[in-house]
């Protein structure tokens, strides 16, 4: 039985796991997305992951922009927020991360990848300079994990924030 196009592109993160992301994985990538064509988002968005990985952020941004205004599914949009975010913030461009990412921090609210989006965020803001606002963020995050505490602790992220003011 032949496999489905995410089965072999699964396949191909796979077999690049634990592995320098390079050239073979871009050209497998590629070859993939073709079957699908330049207007197909996930296709885009593939490709923008595998220069990601290789450590190319500014071809990745391009895509991942590419991919989400041609639309990407539930599963698939904040995945490529979360790595377009990172992207930015591994390029300096903290402003134009901060933005993406707290759209997606709204869209993502209650969906599976709202403490991704926050890990990005976090981040976001200790590489900008704000790293109390990111732990600030970090702990927002945690709160909903904790057995109990929940009041002292969102109350305590909140202050914590203020020591970049």
């Amino acid at each position: 039985m032949m496999k489905t196009w995410d089965e072999r592109v699964d396949e191909v993160w796979a077999e690049a796991s634990g592995d320098e992301v390079g050239d073979d994985t871009i050209a497998r990538i590629d070859a993939l997305a073709a079957e699908r064509g330049v207007d197909d988002a996930r296709a885009q968005f593939e490709r923008g992951g595998a220069r990601d990985s290789a450590g190319r952020p500014a071809e990745a941004v391009e895509l991942y922009r590419h991919a989400l205004a041609l639309g990407l599914d539930e599963e698939h949009r904040p995945q490529c927020v979360i790595q377009l975010a990172s992207s930015l913030r591994n390029l300096g461009e903290f402003d134009d991360a901060l933005s993406v990412i707290r759209v997606e921090e709204e869209l993502s609210a209650d969906g599976p990848y709202r403490d991704a989006v926050a890990t990005v965020h976090a981040l976001i803001l200790a590489s900008s300079g704000r790293p109390a606002q990111g732990l600030s963020v970090a702990l927002l995050a945690l709160v909903p994990h904790l057995p109990r505490y929940h009041r002292s602790m969102t109350a305590y992220a909140h202050e914590i924030a203020e020591l970049d003011g």
